[in-house]
């Protein structure tokens, strides 16, 4: 292709309004155009981009048996109500009517559709495990996009649903696909981290979410250097050091006689210095916790683990 012929044209200037370096760029370069608040038309150079990312996917989910499909991401709502979804999710879910008045969603994941397929092409447990994964436009009505394509309302997704006859499988897929997320994020040259992390609203027992550092993003993780404890901020977990046991003192009333502070009081009878309780191991240095980094985060991927069974078995 050469330049001449390229639909877009590139720009002198980012235009105003841009906050990011990265948007700014991607504009200026004809790569994306904005038409609305977080949504972006892809220009050539874009989704020559994107079909590089989508051919990584595609190799590294074929390479651990995913199986990849197309579900539709307009559903009735009485699909997400029966799961408790529908009253759960609040403004990002958006809700529609067709011409029949009936309620329908613009789904952001699929739990629900994988669940009845499951039930209905999953006749014996020994057809399990199964994975399948579908590469999809979304839609999320954020309240507040920013940054470009970093925290965008519409979006590509790539979202992954395993099926597995007991515990031990569920565990083993997790793990595959931990790992296959991580080939994949170093194929692309992102050095990602991967966290603990809140289930959301895809529910389940357990989470990571896989983190790009940049000073730009708008979570915050906590990497511990001594353990290798990493988590996001909002589900981060840590103990308490106990208090050191002092003397234990006979309870007695004392004049104080022109001492009108309190701090004065140890010195005026003549005590040492009150024992102070150690804070924590984990209180605020800098910008993060003590024995941790404190990071900023944006282009997160997801990877959960479920806690509730289709009738052919589990599904995530």
């Amino acid at each position: 292709m050469r330049m001449r012929t390229l639909f877009g044209s590139t720009l002198r200037e980012a235009p105003s309004g841009v906050e990011v370096a990265s948007h700014g760029l991607l504009l200026r370069a004809g790569f994306i155009r904005q038409l609305a608040a977080g949504i972006f038309s892809y220009l050539p150079l874009a989704k020559r981009s994107i079909g590089k990312v989508e051919r990584i996917l595609r190799e590294e989910m074929d390479a651990v048996g995913g199986q990849e499909v197309s579900m539709p991401v307009v559903q009735p709502a009485d699909v997400w109500e029966r799961s408790g979804r529908y009253s759960a999710t609040g403004q990002e879910l958006v809700r529609l009517g067709d011409r029949r008045n009936r309620e329908m969603v613009l789904a952001m994941t699929h739990e629900e559709i994988v669940a009845g397929l499951a039930a209905s092409e999953v006749d014996s447990y020994q057809k399990l495990p199964r994975l399948v994964y579908q590469i999809q436009t979304k839609f999320r009505d954020d309240p507040r996009p920013r940054a470009g394509l970093i925290r965008a309302r519409e979006f590509t997704m790539k979202d992954a649903y395993s099926l597995d006859r007991d515990e031990v499988g569920l565990d083993r897929q997790y793990g595959t696909l931990y790992d296959t997320y991580s080939r994949i994020f170093a194929r692309c040259g992102l050095p990602a981290v991967a966290v603990g992390a809140d289930v959301g609203i895809m529910g389940g027992s357990m989470a990571h979410e896989f983190m790009y550092l940049t000073p730009v993003g708008e979570d915050t993780i906590l990497l511990c250097d001594d353990c290798g404890y990493n988590a996001n901020r909002q589900v981060a977990r840590f103990s308490k050091p106990i208090a050191e046991a002092g003397e234990q003192r006979r309870v007695e009333k004392i004049a104080t006689p022109g001492q009108t502070r309190s701090r004065l009081w140890p010195a005026f009878w003549g005590y040492p210095n009150p024992v102070r309780q150690r804070r924590s191991s984990w209180s605020q240095r800098s910008r993060g916790p003590s024995g941790s980094s404190s990071r900023s985060c944006a282009a997160t991927w997801s990877l959960t683990r479920p806690s509730w069974r289709t009738r052919s078995g589990r599904a995530g």
